[in-house]
């Protein structure tokens, strides 16, 4: 049987970049940057006043003047006005570009304005305080943001500002999920007791979502020439195939024998851990990846976490730094299987991850996910698992 740690380098080998393309800049949000982003000009673009006031020439302070004739108002947006005299100043705006005879800004707070002259009520004055000087965050030409960075609104901003319209971004790759079973119907219809509703399709939809995926879905029933009819059609469209069900032991489980069928090189079937043990994976001479989870509801799940987003951000090129949570009690796993427990997380007052396991009513037990944030990775040497150790977490929600 394959171990965690095998199926994840498998996976991960067959990661691949699936190209590039432009889109505007308001709809890259969540999509990753294919290309470094650069500064048009010097940012800030001049001396920019940072509070509203008054710009004076320190040199006049400093040679005692304390009050200064108002000869303009100056708004953001706008030409500098230059004053001629020491005991000139200009009102002036937060925003707005200091004028090259001024290098010092005082704020409202600190003068009495009467009769258009300006009166300091301080002498804590320093020579350029409340201004941004021209290119002090960056350069014309320096890099703003990276290549292989997801783009958040931030990047959105910068881009916005620098007038990168366009942006180039990492294709996504074409994705179908399909479910199987004859004991699944419609979200709308009403089941009988041996039926469910289709979940788990929708569940994994849901998390590729969140990774500006949008991937297609299909249902398959048992029966095998169905299963192996879909599965070569989508083998023609698609990138990448999540199979959710139809790959264990039982008599109606055609997926692994319309797999073989079509030619689909099984590179590992069955991981050596709790839940998600029949997962099975391949590729297909075109290419395409083929990720057949456990059609229990907790088993897809975790293995969309695992396994299916760390391949597609490594073909992404996004490099994620793993999480760590410290366990809140002891847990006790005898199977000689790698666990993946539910836990509930929390940071405390010091800033430490705890992780506080909760037990559901295995891999059937969907609702128990509602209640939890993340999958804690136990490792598979061990049985007994004690409180206040540290191992590794798959968040499956914001952590609070």
């Amino acid at each position: 049987m394959t171990t965690v740690k095998q199926a994840e380098e498998i996976i991960l080998t067959h990661a691949k970049d699936y190209g590039a393309e432009l889109v505007p800049f308001e709809q890259a949000l969540g999509k990753v940057l294919a290309e470094d982003i650069k500064a048009d000009r010097d940012l800030p673009p001049c001396n920019r006043v940072t509070m509203d006031g008054i710009a004076i020439s320190y040199g006049a302070f400093a040679s005692g003047i304390t009050s200064f004739n108002i000869i303009g108002v100056m708004p953001a947006g706008v030409q500098p006005i230059e004053i001629t005299k020491p005991n000139e100043c200009i009102e002036i705006m937060t925003g707005a570009a200091l004028p090259d005879t001024t290098d010092t800004i005082v704020r409202y707070e600190d003068i009495e304005i009467k009769n258009g002259i300006a009166t300091l009520l301080t002498d804590k004055i320093t020579k350029g305080q409340s201004i941004h000087y021209k290119g002090k965050d960056k350069k014309q030409g320096d890099v703003v943001a990276s290549a292989n960075e997801y783009i958040t609104p931030a990047h959105i901003s910068m881009a916005a500002s620098i007038g990168k319209s366009m942006l180039l971004v990492k294709q996504l790759p074409k994705v179908v999920i399909i479910s199987t079973g004859d004991e699944l119907v419609n979200v709308t219809d009403t089941p009988t007791p041996y039926q469910v509703r289709r979940s788990n399709s929708y569940a994994i939809k849901a998390v590729l979502q969140q990774h500006g995926l949008h991937a297609d879905t299909l249902h398959i029933h048992d029966e095998p020439n169905e299963t192996r009819a879909q599965i070569e059609k989508c083998l023609a469209q698609y990138d990448a195939i999540i199979l959710s069900g139809g790959i264990s032991m039982g008599k109606f489980d055609y997926v692994p024998q319309a797999l073989e069928e079509l030619k689909v090189e099984k590179l590992f079937h069955k991981v050596e851990q709790r839940p998600g043990k029949p997962f099975w994976f391949g590729k297909h001479p075109n290419g395409v990846l083929v990720f057949a989870f456990p059609g229990n509801p907790v088993s897809t799940f975790m293995c969309v976490h695992r396994y299916f987003l760390p391949w597609l951000e490594r073909s992404l090129g996004i490099v994620s730094k793993p999480v760590y949570a410290q366990l809140n009690d002891d847990i006790t796993f005898s199977p000689p299987l790698q666990y993946f427990a539910q836990v509930k997380l929390k940071i405390c007052k010091h800033g430490h991850l705890h992780a506080t396991p909760i037990e559901g009513h295995g891999s059937g037990d969907f609702a128990n996910l509602l209640d939890t944030d993340a999958f804690m990775e136990l490792p598979l040497e061990q049985s007994i698992f004690k409180k206040d150790e540290v191992y590794r977490i798959w968040p499956f929600k914001k952590i609070m």
